[in-house]
């Protein structure tokens, strides 16, 4: 039993309210004092009997949100305000009304949008992709409904420790899905690395600690090699009247993670593990000036790369970052980064959107931003987008993800469009009637098809026809939401004509299979036929892709599906209730579901997980459970995006059959090599190899050996086993899905 003192958290309370005002005090003005003492009392007020799982009083979690909203995005009262009583309306007693009464329709606006984020959603839907369109929602009224909340899911992943372990993934997935997306475009990039460093620590835990315990080992080092680097350039900046402030930064955990495996090396092979920035403080007319001086007497000291030089100072990328960057090659012969920005750029590289503001209203630019131009075309994808909540977020994500390419109309005329963005897409960028006339397109005065991928500095040039029209092709080459929507809004009329004959069409089979027409049917032909909704398998039917005959034989495989409704599994809670139902004695064992019963399951081939490797059930419309490793390549979207059909799952102790897995193995080659790599495999550990490829290139040998093992212990034994065979220089595991 824990014994809680009242009278020491009261005044560890006051205390972080005290705290909230020191740092807000700076732009208070008038009576925002007094506002936010009457929101802070509120909220205590309303809160007075609630705690979070930690055990603290409740109370906290607001207050440091509300610091976080001052400190790391730069946000003023309204927002203090807002972020104190973020919670109000959803978890009390208290009306937005009430809130709209005592503190005025601006902060009621943004507590409203906040509250709607949090609804209850219908079973069937996505209830993380109808929050995140929601809350995309608010950026016609509010962009600091999405801030407020970027800073209160940053507090929910500093504190996620003393949730189970399931939520931990659950919610880290969903961070990793969009909320760091989200707050690496509006510009916050501390609060992004944050997040995906946080997101790294629940869901790669080993990975994690090993990193971060590496980058601890090497700080001596790293320190005297930064010192050492800048100490001629700071000499020499000072001499010539420059005030700056230059500062080591070393690669996020996550960063580091990422590209250990993307380009599948260890840490000690990631060369670029930090970087130096210059800072200048510098008038806002001479700011480009002077970087460019200083990026002059960097290269006069170190040899620059030039193809590493990044000018985001004359084109700011779409989130306002500003930022010359170069790679010059120092003295003991190492890469390093030099990233160069005045003061105002290092603030809005930061902090993002809110320094983007400030910035404006001192200098009075009447200029758009990259930044606001990107949420125009939020507020216009949100009005053209009639796709499913799901689909939506795919959709907006891959905008959300891509850098930027910059190209020119015939007139000269720049345009930002996601890197990857092909002559369609830029097309519909001109304007949708445009899009859909388009026949092809003149890239730097040369003919290129519409699937032409543009490239940086490209001038482009549309070229019409009255009798073009959109069609089902054009979708796999666009990359924009905007082309996206334009050619689906133009394709339905079409699509939902052919959908009404399928349609009709299924319900004449079905009426002499004597079976009736209605959502449970329908969604399970649609599952059957492995179509994504019920209107692409009416239209297959209408088009005669799918054959009405076809239809016939789907009424033997409907035994397989439960036909009590009660019965149905809908998600991981009615879940439960078929475990006893689906048990099979001649398969190989699973625990999954809260009370960790034994179920038939299958493996997913995306990730080809095996005993031992960390797991989680996933219930699937048609193909019963499918087991996905938690560092599969799609967990972070089933987590996030399905989270209702997310069950628990661990390895049984007694599983000895086995798994197939695919081993890489790099080295030198010589006589004798192959041989005591099987010996090894076949002879010590008496493992049965499916398959092997070898390939070898001037002395360099790279092999991929398809085998079968019991368990992750077994796999690793065999690693460190032939990492020891003389010439072989890495061992590591791949998927088999990729």
């Amino acid at each position: 039993m824990i014994t809680i003192d009242v009278e020491d958290e009261k005044k560890e309370i006051i205390k972080r309210y005290r705290r909230l005002l020191r740092r807000a005090k700076p732009f208070l003005k008038d009576d925002d004092a007094k506002t936010i003492r009457i929101a802070f009392n509120t909220a205590l007020e309303a809160h007075k009997d609630m705690r979070r799982r930690t055990g603290e009083p409740y109370i906290y979690h607001p207050l440091d949100v509300a610091l976080i909203a001052i400190d790391e995005i730069g946000l003023g009262t309204t927002s203090i305000v807002a972020a104190l009583l973020h919670d109000v309306v959803e978890d009390t007693d208290l009306e937005i009304e009430d809130v709209e009464r005592d503190f005025g329709s601006k902060v009621a606006r943004i507590i409203d949008g906040l509250t709607k984020i949090s609804g209850v959603f219908d079973q069937g839907t996505s209830e993380q992709a109808e929050n995140f369109r929601k809350m995309l929602l608010t950026l016609s009224d509010d962009v600091r409904v999405i801030l407020i909340k970027l800073a209160d899911r940053l507090h929910n992943m500093r504190t996620l420790a003393s949730m189970p372990h399931n939520k931990q993934l659950k919610v880290a997935s969903e961070t990793i899905y969009i909320y760091a997306p989200l707050a690496h475009r509006l510009g916050l990039y501390a609060i992004k690395t944050e997040l995906e460093d946080l997101c790294l620590k629940y869901t790669e835990s080993e990975q994690y600690i090993e990193i971060a315990g590496k980058i601890i080992a090497t700080k001596e080092a790293r320190d005297r090699f930064v010192n050492k680097f800048i100490r001629p350039i700071k000499k020499e900046l000072k001499e010539q009247g420059f005030d700056i402030e230059i500062k080591a930064r070393t690669k996020s955990i996550y960063s580091i993670w990422n590209k250990m495996r993307k380009q599948n090396i260890p840490f000690e092979e990631v060369y670029d593990l930090f970087a130096v920035r210059i800072i200048l403080n510098s008038e806002p007319e001479n700011e480009k000036a002077d970087c460019w001086k200083v990026y002059s007497i960097v290269t006069d000291f170190y040899q620059p790369n030039p193809d590493r030089l990044r000018d985001w100072i004359s084109t700011p990328k779409g989130n306002g970052y500003e930022s010359l960057h170069t790679t010059v090659m120092s003295s003991p012969g190492q890469w390093v980064e030099v990233q160069i920005r005045a003061r105002r750029m290092d603030d809005i590289a930061e902090k993002g959107y809110a320094a983007h503001w400030k910035y404006k209203d001192n200098s009075g630019n009447g200029q758009s931003s990259g930044l606001e131009q990107w949420i125009s075309r939020v507020r216009e994808m949100l009005k053209q987008s009639n796709s499913s909540a799901i689909e939506f977020v795919d959709d907006f994500r891959s905008n959300l993800f891509h850098e930027e390419v910059f190209v020119f109309t015939p007139k000269g005329e720049l345009k930002t469009l996601p890197h990857g963005a092909t002559a369609l897409d830029f097309a519909f960028e001109i304007h949708t009637e445009v899009g859909n006339k388009c026949l092809g397109a003149k890239v730097n005065q040369r003919l290129v098809p519409l699937n032409n991928v543009l490239k940086n500095g490209d001038q482009v040039e549309v070229l019409t026809s009255k009798k073009q029209k959109p069609n089902e092709d054009w979708l796999k080459f666009v990359i924009t939401s905007k082309a996206r929507s334009s050619i689906k809004d133009a394709l339905k009329e079409e699509r939902k004509a052919a959908a009404g004959e399928g349609k009709e069409i299924v319900r004449r089979k079905l009426r002499q299979m004597k079976l009736r027409l209605n959502n449970e049917t329908v969604e399970q032909l649609r599952a059957y036929f492995d179509e994504r909704t019920v209107l692409d398998f009416y239209y297959k039917v209408g088009k005669g892709v799918i054959d009405s005959t076809e239809i016939k034989q789907f009424k033997a495989a409907r035994s397989i599906i439960p036909k009590d409704p009660k019965d149905r599994i809908e998600d991981a809670a009615s879940f439960q209730k078929q475990l006893t139902k689906v048990r099979e004695k001649q398969s190989d064992i699973l625990l999954i579901g809260e009370d960790m019963d034994r179920v038939d399951y299958r493996i997913s081939k995306c990730c080809n997980p095996i005993p031992g490797d960390d797991v989680f059930g996933f219930v699937t419309v048609n193909e019963g459970i499918k087991v996905h490793r938690t560092s599969c390549p799609n967990a972070s979207k089933l987590l996030s995006n399905y989270g209702y059909r997310v069950v628990k799952a661990k390895w049984s102790s007694q599983m000895d059959n086995a798994f197939l897995t695919v081993l890489k193995i790099i080295g030198t080659d010589r006589v004798g090599l192959i041989n005591d790599v099987t010996n090894i495999i076949s002879g010590e550990l008496k493992v049965n190899m499916r398959a092997m490829a070898i390939e070898t290139d001037l002395g360099i040998f790279e092999g991929k050996i398809t085998l079968y093992v019991q368990h992750t212990g077994h796999l690793e034994v065999m690693i460190r086993k032939l990492q020891k065979v003389n010439g072989v220089v890495k061992v590591t595991r791949i998927d088999t899905g990729k």
